[in-house]
């Protein structure tokens, strides 16, 4: 295996830019998922290191070889792609060895290939049947070992599971993370799927726009996210992100809306939130950072009840507030009905401040 690395990397169609500057670094043996919205770059981004489309300036490098200018059967890296891409008519054998046949190997080297990739994805059993006697994880799987019997220097993944139903995608997560511990391998995933790349990776890419928005480890992302974008994609239910004014009232900063809505803030948050140009500050909380009562409390805001989602173990309360709607999570057991009155309490220490000029979060 190897590293890769993206360094200015620009890809534009005519004025359009479709990946806008950006630099990565993956390690030798680093899950790498690339996130975003439809249209953020991500597969673009995904193609230009495969070779299946020219870059407009910056370089790419596997290993310690730039490769610009190198057609995609040069580059030694394996794709695997949505659609699973296999003859139909050759058996799951034939399907395997065909990479290692354009390389003419022997046939004893690419049977010994091709039975180690079958036992290392647990479908030596299907060897003779053909994709369409295959169920979808079964023909993913014949799709990830037609890459590993390649034995490249990275893997190359765009939205692999995507066709899969819910629970098929779960199991083939697992089977996915399972490769690429055992394998050590380097890995470029692309998907849509925040959960897949929350679980699975080592670091996330969030693009947005072809820019990079942010590179850190999952829990990083999570947490302290740079900007209201990465706040507002990465989590589910999305948190919420409301514009407020920022306000003092003696040495007291609070966040202030429509309808009355005012939020008295920390002696650290308000520290943050004077930092916000123009006045005005963006608060994000997530739904397990606000509780939601029948009855008002200290520096608790009022709010009505808009919609309620039970889930099964926990109930998603949404709430009018301030002109906004804000999501709060709540045991099971909790029953609020529409329309009715309620009051929010956000957790000081959990609660997110952007600028509301720049949407970058706003430090301590």
């Amino acid at each position: 295996m190897a590293d890769v690395k993206l360094r200015n990397v620009v890809r534009a169609y005519g004025s359009v830019v479709a990946v806008d500057d950006v630099s990565l670094s993956i390690a030798d043996g680093e899950f790498v998922a690339l996130v975003g919205p439809s249209g953020c770059g991500k597969t673009t981004t995904l193609n230009l290191v495969a070779g299946l489309a020219p870059i407009t300036s910056g370089e790419i490098l596997i290993g310690d070889r730039v490769v610009n200018d190198l057609d995609p059967k040069d580059r030694d890296v394996a794709m695997v792609f949505q659609n699973y891409a296999l003859y139909p008519n050759k058996t799951v054998y034939k399907n395997l060895a065909f990479p290692l046949l354009m390389r003419r190997l022997s046939s004893a080297e690419i049977d010994e290939k091709v039975r180690a990739a079958a036992k290392t994805l647990d479908i030596v059993h299907l060897l003779d049947r053909r994709p369409r006697e295959l169920s979808g994880g079964q023909q993913q799987r014949v799709a990830l070992g037609r890459a590993l019997v390649r034995a490249p220097q990275a893997f190359l993944m765009d939205e692999p599971l995507s066709n899969l139903d819910a629970k098929l995608r779960g199991q083939m997560r697992s089977e996915i993370k399972r490769f690429h511990q055992d394998l050590e391998a380097t890995i470029l995933y692309v998907t849509h799927d925040q959960l897949e790349a929350m679980t699975m990776a080592d670091r996330i890419a969030v693009m947005s726009g072809g820019r990079l928005q942010q590179y850190d480890a999952p829990g990083k992302v999570f947490l302290k996210p740079a900007n209201a974008f990465v706040a507002g994609f990465v989590g589910s239910p999305s948190m919420s992100l409301v514009r407020l004014a920022v306000d003092t009232h003696g040495d007291v900063a609070t966040l202030a809306g429509p309808d009355g809505f005012s939020l008295k803030l920390s002696p650290e948050n308000g520290r943050r939130a004077l930092k916000a140009r123009g006045g005005t500050a963006i608060l994000g909380a997530r739904a397990s950072a606000i509780a939601v009562s029948r009855d008002p409390g200290a520096d608790a805001v009022r709010g009505r009840c808009y919609v309620v989602e039970p889930t099964g173990d926990l109930t998603y309360v949404h709430v009018l507030a301030g002109g906004s709607q804000f999501v709060a999570a709540v045991g099971h057991g909790a029953v609020f009905q529409p329309d009715e009155t309620v009051w929010l309490t956000f957790a000081q220490d959990r609660i997110h401040l952007f600028d509301g000029e720049t949407q970058q979060a706003l430090e301590g």
